[in-house]
């Protein structure tokens, strides 16, 4: 029996596991003190994306957070997600 990449999630490519995180909530790790969940509701090949209904959360002693309706989030600012 072949593999079928819709059963088999290691068999995606990574824009294929991202595609299917569309709709989904995410969680995304910033390069700065910062991460942000959000419904992702599209992106890129350069990993630039649209989130929905997210909080951003600073790291710092402070700890604070800020509730934003939709934001366009460049890529070379993730550090994963």
């Amino acid at each position: 029996m072949a593999a079928n990449s819709t059963t088999n999630p290691s068999q995606l490519l990574p824009q294929e596991l991202v595609d299917k995180c569309i709709a989904s909530r995410i969680r995304i790790v910033m390069q700065s003190d910062k991460e942000i969940v959000g419904t992702l509701q599209g992106f890129d090949g350069f990993g630039t994306m649209v989130l929905e209904d997210l909080t951003e959360f600073e790291v710092t002693p402070q700890g604070r957070i800020t509730k934003l309706d939709q934001i366009l989030l460049n890529g070379n600012n993730s550090a994963s997600s």
